[in-house]
This record gives C-alpha cells, sequence and structure tokens, in this order.
C-alpha cells in the first residue's frame, strides 16, 4: 500500500515542511524545504523564542506550500499530517502544531503529533533502513542522548548530559571567543588552525563509569583561560581564538568518544545481529567529531551511520517519516492534539534534567 504525509517542524529556529512516500518499493522524500533563522538571531549571540516564534508564524504556510509543490502533489493526495508536537521552545512548536490542526480540519486528514526526538531517533531508518536494535548518539543544541533503539516506539535512555547539551556549549563558547552564530560551524573553522595542546581543559564526567556527560565545566574552564589571556595581554588574538577554540573541540571530542565506547559497551550486552552506531542532530556534523566516532566503530567491527548533512539538522522529512509508523497502525490525534515543551522519549527512565509541572525536561 502506498502512504504519501505531509510533514511540519517548528520546533526551534528551523521552519521545515516535507513530504514523504513509502510503498512497496521502499520510502521516498519527495521533498524537503528548510527555512533558517540564522539571520534573524545573529545579533543576539543565539536563539531569540520570541523572534523564532514569529517567525515560524509567518513562514509555515508558506514552507507547507513549497513543500506540496515541489513534490508536485496537493494536500488532498496525502494520507495524513505530521507535525513536531515537542519539544521544543513552545512558541515555535504552537506554531506548527496550529497549522497542522488548521490544514487537518479543513481536509479530514488524520493528524499525526510526532515527538522530535523521535525523529532524530528514527532518521537511520529512513536514511539506511538500519536494522533494530541500534544505538543512537543524538547530539544536538538542545539534547544529548544514548539512546537504544529497540523499534518505533520503544526508546531506551542509557545516558545523556546532565547540563548543557553540546550544540548549546558550542554556541556559548563562540560567543565567550567573539566568534558569530551558529557557533558550531564558526568554532570548528576557527579549531583549523589552532593548537588544541595550549589550554589545558577539562573532560568532565570521565572518571565515571556510566554514559552520562557534563559539559558545563568544560565551558566555564574555557571563560577562565579566555579572562587570563585577555588579563595577561589585554587582547585576546586570533591565535588565541583559534587555540582556545581547538582546545574546547578537542575536549568534547575526547569526551563523545569515551563516553560513546562505554555506551557501546552496553548496548552490545544484546547481542544484536548488526551493531550499528548512528549518530542524529546538528552536532553529527562536526567533522572531527564525526571522524571520532567513525574511527570508534573501526576498531570494533561496528557499523557506523551518519546521516546526510540536510538530515542531521532540524528537518521534516524525519518527522513525515516517524508519523508514518502511526498512520500504518491506524494511532492518530484529535484537536486536542497540545505543544509541549518537554516530551523525554523515554518514559520510564530518571530526569536527568529535572522537572516540574510540565514534567521532565529530559
Amino acid at each position: 500500500m502506498t502512504r504519501t504525509i505531509l510533514g511540519i517542524e517548528s520546533s526551534c529556529d528551523d521552519t521545515a515542511a516535507a513530504v514523504v512516500r513509502q510503498d512497496e518499493d521502499g520510502t521516498q522524500i519527495l521533498s524537503s524545504i528548510v527555512f533558517g533563522q540564522t539571520a534573524l538571531h545573529a545579533a543576539f549571540g543565539g536563539v531569540v523564542p520570541e523572534i523564532a516564534a514569529r517567525a515560524h508564524a509567518e513562514k509555515v504556510d508558506h514552507c507547507v506550500e513549497q513543500a506540496l509543490l515541489k513534490a508536485n502533489l496537493t494536500l488532498s493526495d496525502c494520507d495524513a499530517i505530521a507535525v513536531t508536537a515537542g519539544p521544543g521552545l513552545i512558541g515555535g512548536v504552537l506554531s506548527g502544531v496550529m497549522c497542522a490542526k488548521g490544514l487537518a480540519a479543513a481536509t479530514g486528514l488524520p493528524l499525526i503529533g510526532v515527538n522530535h526526538l523521535a525523529g532524530h531517533a528514527l532518521t537511520p531508518r529512513l536514511t539506511d533502513n538500519v536494522a533494530f536494535p541500534y544505538l543512537m548518539l543524538l547530539v544536538s543544541g538542545g539534547h544529548c542522548q544514548f539512546l537504544i533503539v529497540h523499534g518505533n516506539d520503544h526508546f531506551e535512555r542509557i545516558g545523556g548530559t546532565i547540563d548543557d547539551a553540546p550544540g548549546e556549549a558550542f554556541d556559548k563558547t563562540a560567543r565567550l571567543l567573539g566568534l558569530p552564530q551558529p557557533g558550531g560551524p564558526a568554532v570548528e573553522q576557527a579549531a583549523e588552525s589552532g593548537d588544541p595542546k595550549r589550554f589545558a581543559l577539562p573532560r568532565p564526567l570521565l572518571d565515571r563509569a556510566d554514559c552520562d556527560m557534563s559539559f558545563s565545566g568544560l565551558k566555564t574552564a574555557l571563560l577562565r583561560a579566555r579572562d587570563t589571556v585577555i588579563g595577561s595581554n589585554q587582547t585576546l588574538t586570533a591565535r588565541d581564538q583559534a587555540d582556545l577554540a581547538a582546545g574546547f573541540q578537542a575536549a568534547m571530542t575526547d569526551v563523545l568518544r569515551a563516553k560513546t565506547a562505554r555506551a557501546l559497551q552496553v548496548y552490545l550486552t544484546l547481542s544484536p545481529a548488526v551493531p550499528t552506531l548512528a549518530v542524529a542532530g546538528g552536532v553529527a556534523a562536526n567533522m572531527p567529531i564525526r571522524t571520532a566516532l567513525t574511527d570508534l566503530c573501526a576498531t570494533q567491527g561496528i557499523q557506523f551511520v551518519a546521516p546526510p548533512m540536510a538530515l542531521c539538522t532540524d528537518n521534516a522529512a524525519m518527522i513525515a517519516f516517524s508519523g508514518l509508523h502511526r498512520l500504518q497502525s491506524g494511532d492518530f490525534d484529535d484537536m486536542s492534539l497540545s505543544a509541549r515543551p518537554r516530551w523525554p522519549l523515554d518514559g520510564t527512565a530518571p530526569a536527568m534534567l529535572g522537572s516540574g509541572k510540565k514534567g521532565a525536561k529530559a
């Protein structure tokens, strides 16, 4: 049976829409449109939630229109509408959910709310048809988790960050060093000419045998190193920036590699038929980090899967693909679907970042 689904994503600072089709020959991405907001937030050193929400509200319908146009389809050719319902910046998530509700009400199409993290976690199934179970390192601006993906709706979290996510740490590092946003690409570029050994930055939590990580202390250590340089020289040169960026990136890479090795030990106790480590999220685009993880897998004979760059960062194709599984089972939402700022994938795992009235953060 052929199923075609429209996906909508608006959880952070990318407004996205995509059309995905599944038939007996497999799954195809018929279109994937992303409207970025980098220029809107550039002057503020990071994403401003209010600006992001307004931009989503202004662009989401145009994004949907372009996705359908590129796929050469209309809404009547679709079988359902999938939308990110959380977690994320609530204003942005709400913009996408309200658009999807309007389209569903107007067309009568089924409405499917998707967990943004599930979209990332299932991307290796979309791109490489990876067999369950596989180990997923979800590493992005707002999240960092090790997940054993047992099935389309069964995710087991075995570790993650207890404070800053790697992408957040990259952005903060860029601000501290006077580099442009987004911080990940800027720090990576600056680090190319830097000396990673000049500054002795810490590798947090490597003395713990679990799979948890912490990057807040690394950021603080970088701040102190920067202040020491400025205090001595009354300035921060391009060489200083490059060396600090290289030192930070090396520390981040070492931590992710070491903790991934420990996560693999846990995962391999399941004796998977085809042991696989997959990565997703914006930080997965960092080449030194990706190279370190590729080398780690090569030494252990483990398959390494990294989606194309366009599918590592936020996109709606992953949301549509995740929605396909619920479409197949007839599991739909109604107009009571709400936007959720917090929505952990593994509801049985204890909260890593604390919780409140709205539930666990991660």
